[in-house]
């Protein structure tokens, strides 16, 4: 495949976007008309999930195709070594340009800096949304706006300059909407007539779940810090119901304020491949580096393995090969978007790559060994602010499985604190929103010696280490 012959990659990536924001996926709250332009225009991913739900980790997984305790991105503490194999400096190999503008959150300066990307020019950590500064090829500079539309001026102007006989690789990856939520001044006031649906699980009170779930700092009405999230303290004399409801409605609309900005701007990337003639041979991915919680268990945040935070969102068009569209229920997962990238780049996929194409699923034809279940770990344990235990587990169709075994093992952020370790079983099937534990019932005895040897089995194929198990 000659490089003129190549398709060019726009892979756009939001921070903290859950799936249930956006109106492909059904949202009750959101409607996001571009980027459901992607999913009409190409296929959808019901079952993405990310293999450790926190930013950075979700990131080098990302860019290496390869689990956490190879990539060395275990917590948010961990800065990337750029020496490392990425899909970029392969893709640089045959003759692709290739950039990065927007959140990087790998660590700056040093092996930390962004390599395999002709130009970078990033957001230094989290960045912040009012007059940012971007870190441009180690260069700091300021620039007055919002840091959503001037991620996508920047994409733009970069796109403008390339040699456009050559194939390209534009990573934009937008800081929003990432916490504390502070939307454009273009948005502010959307939604200020209407109240936002609660979830239906807005007042789980966790009376089967692991003390994992009672000790986590992620409770809107308790964990929430209101005058930096919400910008305003509750009026007096709510009850503490009116309290959480009204803190919920602060949060979830500065939340969907911010996403606003992404989906508008994702609309002019959209529009500029169309205008310039490139959209039929540029594959655009949509996707976040992990899930949310809008209020589901009462929680905001992310790191456990339950479905909103487990669950991208991951929509992709190509026109030459995906048809426009379609749906899949294949299960994917993040450190297999290295290998479709490569894969569609006419790159060989290195053998230490753990991740898998997509291609064949995209093209409608799901291959008979193909996953049907993926393990998760979230390496973090007590970390300061949201006191979330360590765990690793199992997602399979029906069935999540997870320990929860609740050791530091020094990974950077956590507290060596001990905590008796604990084991949750959730039967999809029967209680998809994850609201009760069946792992002490007797009618799974079956089931679970099962999903052990199974996650084991996961486990080891992806060379990570067991931890003792109790119970």
């Amino acid at each position: 495949m000659s490089s003129s012959k190549k398709p060019n990659i726009l892979f756009i990536m939001s921070d903290d976007h859950a799936s249930h924001a956006m109106s492909c996926y059904g949202s009750r709250i959101n409607e996001t008309p571009n980027i459901d332009r992607i999913a009409n225009e190409g296929m959808r991913f019901d079952n993405c999930f990310c293999t450790n739900s926190i930013c950075s980790p979700s990131r080098a997984a990302i860019l290496t195709g390869k689990y956490n305790h190879l990539n060395g991105v275990k917590s948010i503490n961990d800065h990337f070594d750029g020496r490392q194999m990425t899909y970029p400096k392969l893709l640089q190999q045959v003759d692709y340009q290739t950039a990065i503008i927007g959140k990087w959150h790998l660590g700056h300066g040093g092996l930390a800096d962004p390599t395999g990307f002709d130009f970078w020019s990033v957001v230094p950590g989290q960045g912040d949304y009012h007059d940012p500064t971007f870190i441009e090829m180690g260069e700091y500079k300021q620039y007055p706006g919002y840091v959503t539309d001037l991620t996508a001026d920047f994409c733009i102007d970069w796109l403008n300059t390339r040699d456009k006989e050559r194939p390209f690789m534009l990573m934009c990856h937008h800081k929003a909407p990432h916490r504390p939520w502070h939307p454009s001044a273009k948005y502010a006031n959307l939604y200020d007539d209407i109240d936002i649906p609660e979830p239906d699980t807005f007042n789980d009170d966790y009376a089967t779940k692991p003390q994992a779930v009672h000790e986590a700092k992620m409770r809107i009405d308790r964990d929430m810090n209101v005058l930096v999230d919400l910008k305003a303290l509750p009026p007096a004399g709510l009850t503490p119901q009116e309290e959480k409801s009204w803190m919920y409605q602060r949060y979830i609309k500065d939340y969907l304020r911010c996403v606003a900005s992404i989906d508008e701007n994702v609309g002019r990337l959209l529009d500029y491949l169309e205008e310039a003639g490139i959209a039929d041979n540029t594959i655009v991915v949509y996707t976040s580096d992990q899930g949310f919680f809008l209020g589901d268990h009462g929680w905001y945040d992310k790191r456990f393995m339950y479905e909103e935070s487990l669950r991208m969102p991951f929509v992709i068009k190509y026109p030459k090969e995906i048809a426009a569209g379609s749906v899949t229920e294949a299960m994917a997962l993040n450190i297999d978007f290295t290998a479709t990238f490569l894969d569609y780049a006419g790159v060989e996929i290195p053998s230490d790559m753990q991740g898998r194409s997509l291609r064949s699923v995209l093209n409608g034809n799901v291959p008979e060994d193909w996953r049907t279940s993926m393990y998760y770990r979230y390496w973090m344990h007590l970390d300061q602010f949201h006191n979330v235990y360590s765990h690793y587990g199992i997602r399979t169709e029906r069935y999540k499985l997870i320990y929860y075994y609740a050791e530091a093992l020094g990974t950077s952020g956590s507290f060596d604190e001990y905590r008796e370790p604990e084991w949750e079983l959730i039967d999809l099937e029967r209680d998809p929103r994850e609201l009760v534990n069946v792992y002490g019932d007797p009618a799974y005895a079956e089931v679970i010696p099962a999903l052990k040897t199974e996650m084991r089995q996961l486990q080891l194929a992806v060379l990570d280490e067991p931890v003792e198990e109790v119970g």
